[in-house]
């Protein structure tokens, strides 16, 4: 948080570039809501996990917030109640996050067995910010339920956990750039839909080192090869190998800490698209490779990635938009992303490896993610890893889970041991 009001007693904080979009276009039917996972090695106990949840929240000025609309933009406050209620799940995930149900908090917690669910508006984070407050949680947590690991710091927060609420995409932002975002309508998964309300989640857990291994083989990176068998899945199963006029085009959100030395927790990410235009028969898995290879590499330069973040901000910046009133602001944002949502078939993202301090981790045995249905975006796909398994999940509202059954029988052709958890949608 950054600012005070005149009595000093309520912070307030802008929204970053990315956030700015959220509000104008969420709802029930696109919620913009991601879900992080950790599973323990025992059965989660409700009355602890609410207790480290009231001890942890007030650290994190970027969740102990409530959103208000002001005149000219969306903004940032502290929020007064108490922390949300812990509860068990029993809805199916990923929902829309209604703030007047939830004590104003734009975030919520449930457990189930052995798994604790952190949910997030995309609005107060992404991914990183996200895995950086679970982790938080669940440290607090097994602190409580195992006292035996406590240490000198008590309930204090870890050294290498961020708190920075910088807004890394205004910092690092260079005036004059145009936009380097293809408008180009992408192939679209069609098909019957699963009834309203339900969601379908497929995971798939694989050894890191096999994939490693296999990636190798084809000379790419493990995230480039599973964009690859993601658009070679949707290449063979639905499009059965043939021509189409339109490219497969898969979003790949690319983490822009590392390239511009932030540890912002707020949203700091840009997307890039990896392209597939089949336009004669019988490409190979190799070919598809090497192109999704190229076309990623091709974008993944700085200079590239600022232009693109660059053009976004300049926008929000502008003179000339300041004083446009939200209303009419909120209607543009919504007409631009209507026209730029059928750019793209799908989403792959990466939340990355999950590294834990080594006293919490024989009690941890996986963490995992992933994000709801956007428009164009019926079937999305988000890796996460911890030590040596690698999880790869789903999360669908198509009725037939033919693309994620082309998806894990590829990767087990490659020869890597899959083991595949569902949430029961797909087994009725």
């Amino acid at each position: 948080m950054n600012k005070k009001n005149r009595t000093g007693r309520i912070r307030w904080d802008k929204l970053d570039n990315t956030a700015n979009l959220f509000p104008s276009i969420a709802g029930e039917s696109m919620t913009n809501v991601y879900r992080i996972s950790v599973t323990l090695t025992e059965d989660v106990q409700p009355e602890p996990l609410q207790e480290a949840l009231d001890i942890v929240l007030p650290k994190f000025d970027g969740f102990n917030v409530r959103m208000r609309a002001g005149v000219f933009w969306n903004y940032f406050e502290e929020n007064g109640k108490k922390p949300p209620k812990v509860t068990e799940e029993v809805y199916f995930p990923c929902r829309f996050i209604q703030p007047n149900k939830n004590h104003n908090y734009l975030f919520r917690v449930t457990y189930f067995g052995r798994r604790i669910n952190l949910e997030v508006f995309h609005v107060l984070t992404d991914g990183m910010g996200g895995i950086n407050f679970l982790r938080e949680l669940t440290y607090q947590y097994l602190r409580l339920v195992h006292p035996e690991i406590r240490d000198s710091s008590g309930d204090g927060l870890s050294s290498d956990t961020s708190l920075s609420r910088e807004d890394s995409f205004v910092r690092n932002y260079r005036h004059g750039k145009k936009s380097g975002f293809n408008q180009e309508r992408a192939y679209m998964i069609h098909g019957e839909k699963l009834p309203k309300g339900m969601f379908g989640v497929i995971h798939g857990y694989m050894p890191v080192h096999s994939l490693k291994e296999v990636a190798h083989r084809y000379k790419v990176s493990l995230n480039v090869y599973l964009v690859a068998v993601f658009i070679w899945s949707v290449y063979r199963e639905l499009i059965h190998g043939m021509p189409d006029e339109r490219p497969i085009r898969v979003a790949v959100p690319v983490n822009l800490r590392p390239y511009f030395n932030s540890d912002t927790t707020k949203n700091f990410f840009i997307m890039i698209s990896a392209e597939f235009s089949p336009d004669r028969d019988s490409y190979t898995f190799e070919e598809v490779v090497g192109i999704a290879k190229r076309s990623l590499d091709s974008q993944m330069d700085k200079q590239h990635l600022e232009d693109l973040f660059s053009y976004s901000v300049s926008n929000q910046l502008n003179i000339w938009m300041r004083p446009v009133p939200l209303f009419i602001k909120r209607l543009a944002m919504r007409a631009v992303y209507d026209r730029s949502a059928l750019a793209n078939t799908s989403t792959v993202t990466n939340i990355g490896n999950v590294h834990v301090d080594p006293r919490y981790q024989p009690y941890i045995d996986m963490f995992y993610a992933f994000i709801a249905n956007s428009k164009g975006q019926p079937l999305k796909g988000t890796i996460c890893s911890y030590g040596d398994t690698l999880a790869f999940t789903f999360s669908s509202v198509m009725a037939e889970p033919n693309v994620q059954r082309a998806f894990f029988r590829k990767i087990a052709e490659d020869g890597i041991e899959v083991k595949i958890e569902t949430n029961g949608v797909y087994n009725e």
